[in-house]
């Protein structure tokens, strides 16, 4: 399929690892011209070596001002940012009994406004601009609370209502602003999260995992490619009436009414 994404600068956050990564390798087969962004400046170079061409930038996206540079030092160089792809941060799994104030913003800084100190200057300037797509990787523990992700789920959930609210409040100026929420998917970070969950239960991670798995209709996990296909997909002028909605991708996990 055309997806007409040749051309398009594209901005992804956290596009050193992961499903960032993924994202960013794809749109970069697909002919856009990318930039990628984390916090660590050894992240980005590594993952530079293997993206033709592609710009890097390390930034702490936690911090407003820092996140404001970032997207200026992107389109001094290269062009204003037709696409840009949420994908850094995440916060620690911590126990119920181990939450505190503290933990809950930590939490939402390193999640929720490691999202919106980007999303908010660039659905303005793509407002001004006429035109533009914000698509936000948000994770499933915003639909389904998990018993040692109560902190990073709350931050999810609220990125899925600012999804919501912000496509509806720039349709009109041709914004369109979309999320993917994936489920468990071969990544470090959900490594993380399993190893958490098997010191929750005292059970081996490989037992944690297989429990996990064994949850999932489809059988699997999601690779970081099949969740950057969606992505493309809903960058993309296919997905032109599409906006303000999150795509669950759980390989059927939680069948409910969205």
């Amino acid at each position: 399929m055309e997806l007409g994404l040749e051309g398009k600068v594209v901005l992804v956050t956290g596009g050193s690892k992961g499903i960032g990564l993924a994202c960013a390798s794809a749109f970069a087969a697909e002919g856009a011209r990318v930039a990628i962004c984390s916090r660590s400046r050894d992240n980005v170079e590594r993952a530079r070596a293997d993206l033709k061409d592609a710009f890097g930038v390390a930034a702490d996206l936690t911090d407003a001002e820092a996140a404001g540079k970032m997207i200026d030092t992107v389109e001094e160089r290269l062009g204003p940012i037709d696409v840009l792809v949420n994908s850094a941060g995440a916060a620690k799994r911590t126990p119920p009994g181990d939450l505190t104030p503290a933990v809950w913003r930590e939490a939402f800084d390193a999640k929720f406004f490691s999202y919106i100190n980007v999303i908010d200057p660039m659905v303005k300037r793509m407002a001004k601009r006429g035109g533009g797509v914000i698509v936000s990787v948000i994770g499933a523990g915003g639909r389904v609370a998990s018993a040692t992700h109560l902190a990073g789920g709350s931050a999810n959930a609220a990125l899925m209502l600012a999804t919501a609210g912000l496509g509806a409040a720039y349709a009109r100026r041709g914004v369109r602003v979309v999320g993917v929420s994936p489920g468990l998917t071969e990544t470090g970070r959900v490594a993380e999260g399993l190893a958490a969950e098997a010191r929750l239960a005292n059970i081996a991670v490989d037992e944690a995992r297989r429990r996990s798995v064994e949850r999932i209709p489809i059988g699997r996990m999601a690779s970081p490619r099949e969740i950057a296909d969606a992505v493309l997909f809903l960058a993309s002028a296919k997905a032109s009436y599409i906006t303000g909605v999150t795509l669950s991708m759980e390989g059927g996990q939680n069948p409910v009414v969205l």
